[in-house]
């Protein structure tokens, strides 16, 4: 890969606001004076721990301990190398990128697969997109659906580039091609259908998607990653998926569709407090949502809701209203929801409309507008009333053995939360609706509750987790001497020439980062801590100098803290050789190579060393 040269690495650092990069990903809130907090991206919590320093141009999270900067959560958070890092952030902040001389910049076949893959969904969106709005005999029809079939309005298709596939094959194979994209990147893209071990060229391309109304899917970062294809008249006889509504891209480099939810790339900005997500079946119905001016509208890939996707919702906000069909494929989808979402900590509350048979999202918003959402938010069920209506819809006219029945069933759904304050809530409210005795139900759930870690211990059990390694210490004396390099940077110098090498534990990442930054020291090359990237050598390294760099220790006196490490050190380098001679000289017939002479002269060495105050004083 070419070289970025590190002037645009730092004048980029400078330029681009560590917040505005995050909270693409993270719903971020202050936290007192600059900083903000939010739900970390890298583990699940319930508790905001998650730290960002815009002006120091630093993230750290205090319950898993990632920690970076802009560039490290760019890596992290898109799985990018670091230049292709870089290059993204170049082009999402308009800041032109430098390359070392000679290199040129990177070429196309140099760029990742993923890259390449997320361009070619971008160029198909506008190509899809300018074919929908065009003379073309395919947009024409595509805008007449639209508009009066789906009755949704030009603008709205406009915003969300609503798209049109020609019946037959429209030229975008042709367009992919003379952009010279990679044969890897053009065969995972998903948008054809290739013949394996054909050759790349326009006969190879089969377009995917014909005849049918284009949606583009974007992350929750907003990129286009996949589509879904919706029938219509011109979808052709011979098209594979012919009979089938819709039709989703395969799964690729870029899109896993358990991993991402319609439409959160728009929601997650207008979601908060008072305002949840509403959750609907699919990408039409979250589209008239928005339409209508319900701008927390998400949806599935499908009904298929999976835990990735609900845990990153709850990044963003715990409050979700499910609102899909009443029919009986609506209600099991709802029912497969719910434990997960009371696992992933969700509030969660389902919309129904009293009175209504049958409710479609899309047909009732259409005719009805927002007005209609407070009826729905007003009879809404609670998660435990939807699920004992549904374990048991008439508890006045049930038996004693049906009402068990139906409690073993909530009790299933209860045992997912993880508060035990949240069970106790549920248990009261379940006992209520299923009109049965709380303490006789409380009695119940806890024998469930031992049955069921029972269960779960005679499962076979994952592999124990590693030992901790060498690499990753607690608190050393070297992680708190490269903290005071770091932050008391006038320590460092007079620190390499107390210091011994040989003292220092190369065994883990301070270790190693200590010796290396005390030897730039040495030499009067110690960059300064702001430019200290040439530096660090491994994802671990930077991840550790930013967490030590997050925060300004509360050191009074760095010269003490100083000394003090480095007494530590040299008692940790010089006891384990006192207690050999120790015991040598107690068992003088051990070792006939010793000489008790020199190991008492040795000895007598070592414990002067020990007691002598460490040589070391800050410059005045």
């Amino acid at each position: 890969m070419p070289a970025i040269k590190p002037t645009c690495v730092r004048d980029l650092k400078l330029r681009v606001n560590l917040g505005d990069v995050v909270s693409r990903v993270v719903t971020l809130r202050k936290a007192g004076g600059t900083r903000l907090k939010g739900l970390c991206p890298f583990h699940q919590e319930k508790t905001p721990s998650f730290h960002v320093d815009p002006d120091k141009g630093f993230y750290k999270c205090f319950g898993c301990g990632k920690a970076g900067d802009l560039i490290s959560f760019v890596r992290e958070t898109e799985q990018l190398g670091f230049t292709e890092a870089v290059e993204a952030l170049g082009q999402r902040f308009g800041i032109v990128i430098e390359y070392e001389e000679g290199s040129g910049g990177p070429s196309r076949e140099e760029r990742s697969l993923r890259q390449e893959i997320f361009e070619i969904h971008e160029l198909a969106t506008e190509h899809y997109h300018q074919a929908y709005k065009g003379g073309g005999s395919a947009g024409e029809f595509m805008r007449t659906y639209w508009a009066e079939k789906r009755r949704f309005t030009p603008g709205l298709a406009e915003e969300f580039k609503i798209g049109a596939a020609a019946p037959a094959d429209d030229g975008l194979g042709a367009l992919l091609l003379k952009r010279k994209f990679s044969e890897d990147a053009l065969r995972q893209c998903g948008l054809f259908f290739i013949r394996e071990g054909a050759v790349i060229g326009l006969g190879s391309l089969k377009p995917r998607f014909r005849g049918r109304l284009m949606i583009p899917i974007r992350d929750h970062q907003g990129r286009v990653v996949a589509f879904t294809a919706r029938q219509t008249d011109l979808t052709p006889a011979d098209d594979p998926a012919r009979e089938a509504k819709y039709v989703n891209s395969p799964e690729t480099p870029i899109f896993t569709k358990g991993n991402l939810l319609f439409n959160l790339d728009r929601a997650r900005s207008h979601a908060g407090e008072g305002h949840p997500f509403v959750l609907v079946e699919g990408q039409l119905d979250a589209l008239r949502c928005w339409s209508v001016g319900l701008k927390t509208a998400i949806a599935p890939q499908g009904t298929s809701i999976t835990e990735t996707q609900l845990v990153l919702l709850r990044r963003y906000h715990t409050q979700v209203e499910c609102f899909f069909d009443s029919d009986a494929a609506g209600q099991k989808a709802a029912l497969r929801f719910l434990p997960m979402a009371l696992k992933a900590g969700l509030e969660v509350r389902f919309l129904q409309l009293a009175g209504a048979d049958k409710v479609d999202p899309d047909v009732l918003f259409l005719e009805r507008g927002l007005p209609v959402y407070a009826e729905l938010k007003r009879d809404a069920m609670s998660a435990m009333a939807f699920a004992c209506h549904t374990a048991l819809p008439a508890p006045d006219q049930s038996g004693s053995e049906q009402k068990s029945r139906a409690a073993q069933t909530v009790m299933e759904f209860i045992l997912a939360a993880e508060s035990e304050v949240t069970r106790a809530g549920f248990l009261a409210e379940t006992a209520r609706h299923l009109q049965l005795p709380l303490a006789a139900l409380q009695r119940d759930f806890q024998s469930q509750t031992v049955r069921s870690a029972r269960q779960q211990a005679q499962r076979p059990t994952p592999d124990a987790a590693p030992a901790k390694t060498p690499g990753t210490p607690g608190v050393t004396p070297e992680l708190h001497l490269l903290l005071l390099c770091l932050h008391f940077e006038a320590v460092g110098q007079p620190l390499s020439h107390a210091l011994p090498h040989d003292w220092i534990d190369t065994g883990h990442t301070a270790g190693v980062l200590l010796n290396r930054f005390l030897g730039e020291f040495e030499h009067g090359h110690w960059p300064g801590r702001d430019h200290l990237d040439s530096l660090l050598e491994t994802p671990e390294e930077k991840s550790l100098v930013a967490s030590l760099l997050f925060d300004t220790p509360n050191f009074d006196d760095p010269g003490k803290v100083a000394q003090e490490g480095l007494r530590l050190l040299r008692a940790r380098a010089l006891e384990p050789r006192l207690r050999q001679i120790e015991l040598a000289l107690a068992n003088p017939g051990a070792d006939s190579n010793s000489d008790p002479i020199s190991l008492l002269k040795e000895r007598s060495e070592i414990q002067r060393l020990l007691r002598q105050p460490v040589g070391f004083a800050l410059p005045s």
